[in-house]
């Protein structure tokens, strides 16, 4: 066999390679990095950027805790909204709860069902007639 031969051979290979990546891609039907919504989200990312910072300029952060099979949030006031649990490496995981703070201005929520490991929580809440979003990474045990 001559290189001309192995030349032909290798490209071939490196076709029938890339071809199987194509149809490997237009395939697959979930793709974990793009949301479903990202054109709404697209529009609205003003308005959650300024109730992201009224967190910071309101001193409006709240106290988290996480006791046993229970997270609990303590706002400066009371608070009705809503707080989203995002698993990262399983999308099925993720968990909305709706909530209302109760006179002390606290909500406990029960963790007992959730799994172990990494979770990103996201509060939205109304307080005093302002929105106000804050993130942040939790592990549970």
């Amino acid at each position: 066999m001559n290189w001309g031969t192995k030349l032909i051979i290798g490209m071939a290979l490196f076709m029938t390679f890339i071809v199987a990546l194509g149809i490997l891609m237009f395939r697959s039907n979930t793709d974990a990095l793009v949301d479903n919504d990202y054109y709404e989200k697209g529009i609205h990312y003003n308005d959650e950027y300024d109730s992201k910072e009224r967190v910071k300029t309101d001193l409006a952060k709240p106290l988290l805790e996480i006791n046993g099979d229970e997270l609990h949030l303590t706002f400066t006031s009371s608070a009705i909204g809503n707080l989203k649990l995002m698993r990262l490496d399983d999308k099925k995981l993720d968990r909305n709860i709706k909530f209302e703070s109760n006179e002390d201005h606290q909500v406990s929520i029960p963790t007992g069902l959730l799994t172990t490991g990494r979770w990103n929580l996201i509060v939205h809440w109304t307080s005093g007639g302002r929105d106000y979003i804050y993130e942040q990474e939790i592990h549970l045990k």
